[in-house]
């Protein structure tokens, strides 16, 4: 179980839900924290109702097809509280791509490099103005409070790249 699992278990738990649902939330207002598929969501549902965590039924609405509606079972909220105590608690090293991209740095011009991590400064910038911008999610304050965290790490990477290019550009220049 990771994270994507509790995301979901959180989504039911306040409700039962059907898969569209699940869905349009997370593209609309998670898409800046995590990255699911709608493939991945459907697919960690139908596990999670395996396990017993997840109860699954159809319903149907008029003429509209058949859908599948997913409600948290007693289980699943045990498996819930358990599952975000032990995110909650853990303290994992991030890891990167961006961090071996770093490794081999020097395997590329000092100019390509320059480059490179200007990019980046200015894509990171650009996120970090994004999640300036965004609206207070306003229902509880946890999503508010994963936002502020995930600003923060984007600020800080927005520090460090403006000072190792400032650090690039000086040891070149004194070359």
């Amino acid at each position: 179980m990771d994270e994507r699992s509790l995301l979901l278990l959180g989504m039911l738990k306040s409700q039962s839900q059907h898969g569209y649902q699940i869905n349009e939330f997370i593209e609309k207002n998670l898409s800046r924290v995590i990255n699911m598929k709608r493939s991945t969501a459907y697919t960690l549902l139908d596990r999670l109702c395996e396990q017993g965590y997840v109860e699954l039924r159809m319903e149907q609405e008029g003429n509209r097809p058949a859908r599948k509606v997913y409600t948290l079972t007693p289980q699943g909220e045990q498996k819930f509280t358990d599952l975000l105590r032990e995110i909650l608690e853990q303290a994992d090293p991030m890891s990167s791509p961006f961090d071996v991209g770093l490794m081999f740095l020097d395997h590329i011009t000092h100019e390509e490099l320059l480059s490179a991590l200007q990019l980046h400064l200015q894509r990171t910038s650009q996120q970090v103005a994004a999640y300036e911008a965004a609206p207070m999610h306003g229902f509880g304050k946890g999503v508010d409070i994963a936002m502020q965290h995930r600003l923060a790490l984007l600020k800080a990477e927005q520090s460090w790249l403006q000072q190792m290019l400032t650090q690039l550009q000086q040891s070149e220049s004194a070359v």
